[in-house]
């Protein structure tokens, strides 16, 4: 076995057992790392409806096949647990530098059960695994967090994962990080962690990837190659330049910036919150994760000083910026840091937060609910205040952490309808009613509404487009409308799904492969045989991403989800306010038969949204054809 270090690290801590599971070829095979580990792993051992903070709840944190590899982006891992948030399947991914150092130690996963009696962290260092007493952590905020545990085990490239005061309280969105700098946001996962009263995993490793390789050099090689390939093409080029803050003004332009809780499309100030602005004001200097070239990361200065927690993302900015109204760039900032400080997703935090501020002008929380807090779109200090509420679980931020689905069943009144939610997970700062495949994805994805499922549709509107070239390995070659819906487009949403899961399975960061950024498709196959000496073809690289999603849906599946919940929220199906789309609306019966025809493609009930039998059984997993059965 080439690529894998064939270790998974087994805690449980309940007992304080610690052991070590190693996985066979046959295994590895048909789920090489991230999703598709972390899939068959909660399917198999999580008993069904378990309590999202149950001790019996699995915590999975499992590396791509080819994180810590020396290619640009393949530096992912994945979390997962039943999500607080959802009730369903729970993954989020993250880069950075702690799965490429989980790698070296040894281990291709951690899995954690029970709980333990007070708070702890885990230590592992290669393959010496020490559970340590953490309450002297508890309730600290992360750089503090991350800077003692260094201190405490004397070594400064020690990478640490942790949760923050918000995952300590089970703030439904609390999520994890590690090195301050990269996060798995969603799905609440760091809530799970909290509920454990596991407080972080710091990690120490001394290999390289490339002893574990089939043919190095060819792996180097391909490295190397592709460093040189960012500068060419003008997507990655231009993530280096401006990273993801540099989405702003087109999607403003194009009518698809999601402002005022996605009651609009276009920001009448853009122009204090576009990536000039953000240069002009915030921005410092640019980072990296482990061995990638792109250079997406912003480091930036909030009140003056350098933050520890680098800068906000262009979902954060979104969500905090023009969703909630606020043009502040300075306060966007500030916002980014306390959510990394309390570690909150700022998605789930910025979407609730603009909920709140359409609740509270129509009347339906008030200066009582909300503390005196004039909690209307635009406020930047009501705003700022109600993350650290939110962090706190205190006043009207004990309900907010709820998220928004549940929040809005308690205000009761027209509440339900202002909460941008799918599966109880809130939409990322991408708007459906311009993009219509973002809007399949939000409604079929297992996670909840998610935006990375599929690349989107406005790279595939031009014939001449650089995205649709790059896609013909894949099948795609037809140029489409962003706002289409028809069989041609699904076929296409099936292809880009089986490979963006893929590029959860294998690590690769949305930033890498074509046809979302720089590297060939024939390179990343290349990279999987150079690592494992698999010589997998294209097809059946496909097969593996379309293998781990069906097992996120087998989870959800029984858990008691079913088409039903693949659905949207009811503004998505009025039109825009305002922007270049005004009046666009997602057609809610194409809509529905566009989720008809997907499911017929990827071969599930089309009534029950499940995989069929003999979809399982192409997909070699025969043995799961009784989850479906027992719906």
């Amino acid at each position: 076995m080439y690529g894998t270090t064939a270790k998974i690290l087994r805690v449980d801590l309940t007992t304080g057992n610690i052991e070590t599971q190693t996985l066979s070829e046959d295994f590895y095979r048909l789920y090489p790392g991230g999703k598709a580990l972390a899939g068959y792993i909660l399917l198999t051992e999580l008993p069904p409806r378990t309590d999202p903070f149950a001790p019996e709840n699995v915590l999975v944190f499992a590396n791509g096949l080819l994180t810590g590899a020396p290619v640009s982006t393949a530096t992912r891992y994945v979390v997962s647990a039943r999500s607080p948030l959802t009730g369903g399947y729970g993954e989020s991914e993250a880069g950075g530098f702690w799965g490429p150092e989980l790698k070296m130690a040894g281990w291709e996963a951690i899995v954690v059960k029970g709980k333990a009696p007070t708070p702890v962290y885990l230590w592992v260092n290669g393959d010496q695994v020490e559970i340590r007493p953490a309450g002297h952590l508890w309730g600290r905020f992360t750089a503090e967090v991350q800077e003692e545990i260094r201190r405490e085990l004397g070594d400064d490239k020690i990478r640490v994962l942790q949760i923050g005061p918000a995952g300590e309280k089970r703030v439904r969105f609390a999520g994890i990080t590690n090195d301050l700098r990269h996060f798995n946001g969603r799905n609440g996962l760091g809530a799970v962690m909290g509920s454990k009263n596991l407080r972080a995993i710091a990690v120490r490793g001394n290999q390289r990837y490339q002893s574990l390789a089939y043919d190095a050099k060819t792996l180097m090689g391909i490295g190397g190659k592709l460093a040189k390939m960012v500068k060419e093409n003008p997507l990655s080029w231009d993530l280096q330049q401006r990273g993801t803050p540099g989405l702003v003004e087109p999607l403003n332009t194009g009518g698809i910036l999601p402002t005022r809780n996605f009651l609009q499309g276009a920001f009448e100030n853009v122009d204090e919150v576009k990536w000039e602005a953000y240069e002009r004001e915030i921005f410092t200097a640019s980072r990296t994760c482990y061995a990638c070239a792109v250079r997406c990361k912003r480091e930036v200065k909030v009140d003056g000083r350098e933050s520890p927690y680098g800068g906000p993302e262009y979902e954060t900015v979104g969500a905090f910026g023009p969703n909630c109204g606020i043009s502040d760039i300075h306060a966007i900032a500030k916002a980014n840091e306390l959510c990394n400080a309390y570690m909150l997703d700022s998605i789930s935090c910025g979407a609730t937060i603009a909920f709140a501020m359409e609740c509270f002008e129509h009347g339906l929380l008030t200066l009582a609910d909300t503390g005196g807090l004039d909690l209307r779109f635009g406020n930047a200090e009501a705003m700022l205040k109600v993350i650290e509420l939110i962090g706190r679980r205190e006043g009207i931020g004990d309900l907010l952490a709820e998220g928004s689905k549940r929040a809005a069943e308690k205000i009761g009144g027209d509440a339900p309808y202002f909460a941008m939610q799918v599966k109880g997970q809130e939409l990322a700062m991408h708007e459906p009613r311009g993009k219509y495949n973002v809007g399949i994805g939000y409604a079929v994805s297992e996670i909840g509404a998610d935006h990375l499922v599929v690349a989107h549709d406005t790279a595939f509107a031009r014939p001449e487009a650089i995205q649709l070239k790059a896609a013909a390995p894949l099948g795609i070659t037809q140029a489409l409308p962003p706002r289409s819906l028809g069989e041609e487009k699904m076929e296409m949403f099936y292809i880009l799904e089986k490979w963006n899961s893929l590029e959860k399975v294998t690590g690769f960061c949305f930033f890498g492969p074509a046809p979302r950024s720089f590297i060939p498709p024939e390179d990343v196959l290349l990279s999987i045989n150079a690592a494992t000496g698999w010589n997998l073809t294209m097809e059946e690289a496909l097969t593996i991403g379309e293998r781990a999603t069906n097992l996120a849906r087998l989870f959800n599946a029984r858990e008691g989800f079913t088409r039903k919940d693949d659905t949207l929220p009811e503004r998505l199906f009025t039109g825009l306010q305002n922007g270049a789309l005004q009046g666009q609306a997602m057609p809610r019966d194409e809509f529905e038969q566009a989720l008809t025809i997907l499911y017929q493609k990827k071969g599930w009930d089309p009534q029950t949204g499940l995989p069929t039998a003999e979809k399982l059984r192409q997909l070699g997993l025969d043995w799961a054809v009784s989850v479906i059965s027992e719906q």
